[in-house]
């Protein structure tokens, strides 16, 4: 009896679970292939816009003549240029790919992430064309002055877009062990625009949210990348170092199966 007992239960639970999977499944199919094809990651949540937004409206309070963070941009610029002195550097014309460079180059690792890599390289892509867009419709709409009389194209900053963006990437793929030290660059990247005297530190603030919000944006259109291309959800990546003697030269090669 007591066997019969448990068995019955048993099939009781299976019956139960297949309803809910069943259930589940009606949902999915109720709500259609961008549900099906999403996941914690891409799944809009309105507390993601609090940084952005919050980061956005400081800069913004920079723009123009009369804005109330102008004492400030000032007096930061000066700061910066009394570190500057007669040395400009330009490194941060290529710093502010490094982030983004982390985020697709930690896959050849044995490094934990969320999503294989040509979804990563989707997110990236679509990051980018976000944060183009978003940042010329700004740049040219506001036509803020540059600090060094340059341009009307200050605002926001896209170099410091660019790496805040690929370290927002960086920090939802694998967490905040990679995702730290990826915004520490991007921090740097929005110094060396403050010390070239290319920004007002209002500019790079606004660069900082229009960045995280490219890679936001990124990863909410996930779903619609895995349903155009087709993605699965496996991939297998490997690099492998190449040496030419004949002619001295050093490179990697890489294969990609998905």
């Amino acid at each position: 009896m007591l066997f019969v007992s448990v068995v019955a239960q048993a099939e009781g639970l299976a019956d139960s679970y297949g309803k809910d999977s069943l259930a589940v499944s009606n949902t999915a199919a109720k709500k259609g292939w961008w549900h099906e094809k999403s996941d914690y990651t891409t799944t809009f949540r309105p507390k993601q816009l609090i940084a952005p937004a919050a980061l956005f409206t400081v800069g913004a309070l920079g723009i123009g003549e009369n804005a109330p963070l102008n004492k400030l941009d000032l007096k930061v610029r000066e700061k910066a240029l009394q570190i500057r002195g007669n040395c400009p550097m330009h490194f941060d014309d290529y710093l502010q790919y490094l982030p983004t460079a982390m985020y697709l180059g930690l896959s050849a690792l044995p490094t934990k992430s969320k999503h294989t890599f040509p979804e990563k390289v989707c997110v990236a892509a679509v990051t980018f064309i976000a944060e183009t867009a978003l940042v010329n419709g700004l740049k040219y709409t506001i036509r803020e002055q540059r600090p060094n009389f340059a341009e009307h194209n200050s605002f926001p900053s896209g170099h410091t877009t660019t790496a805040f963006a690929g370290a927002e990437l960086v920090r939802t793929e694998y967490g905040w062990a990679y995702g730290i030290p990826a915004y520490v660059i991007a921090t740097g990247v929005g110094f060396m625009r403050l010390y070239n005297d290319r920004h007002w530190i209002t500019d790079t603030i606004g660069g900082a949210a229009v960045g995280i919000l490219s890679a936001r944006i990124g990863y909410w259109m996930l779903p619609l990348s895995r349903k155009l291309f087709n993605l699965k959800s496996s991939s297998a990546v490997a690099v492998a170092p190449v040496y030419y003697s004949e002619f001295k030269a050093a490179g990697a090669s890489c294969a990609i199966c998905f």
